[in-house]
């Protein structure tokens, strides 16, 4: 799932570029050029939103980058794509929970017979449907 965030960045007078993202709290960053403010603001922002996940917090909803305003006037606003999965299957938690479930025969012979990978679908399912209730 990928979520998509406004993000300002402001030019530093010592060099460097700062970076705030407003709808996560706190979540503030920096980098030694431009290209590096935009790998460090997705990495804030995935781990904000992961720890969020993780502590069964809410997601706060994307500003529309419109409404977004600067602090000063060395700044400016873009979007974040944020590859939520990518990021989770890498620094997520590797804490597993069994569960039981139950589906149609039907639907289990067709999932297996082309392979589906039954804890994979229903991981990327919930999360969806987590943040697409917290969008609301």
């Amino acid at each position: 799932m990928k979520l998509i965030y406004p993000a300002c960045f402001y030019e530093e007078k010592e060099g460097g570029y700062s970076v705030e993202i407003p709808d996560l709290l706190g979540c503030i960053t920096q980098g030694n050029n431009l290209e590096q403010a935009l790998e460090m603001a997705e990495d804030a922002a995935l781990g904000w939103i992961l720890t969020s996940i993780e502590d069964e917090e809410e997601i706060p909803k994307a500003s529309n980058i419109k409404d977004v305003k600067l602090k000063n006037q060395n700044g400016f606003v873009t979007l974040l794509l944020l590859d939520i999965d990518k990021y989770t299957e890498k620094y997520g938690s590797k804490k597993s929970v069994k569960k039981t479930l139950t589906i149609p025969e039907w639907l289990n012979k067709r999932a297996e017979k082309i392979g589906i990978n039954f804890s994979k679908t229903l991981q990327e399912a919930l999360l969806n449907k987590i943040t697409n209730i917290n969008r609301k």
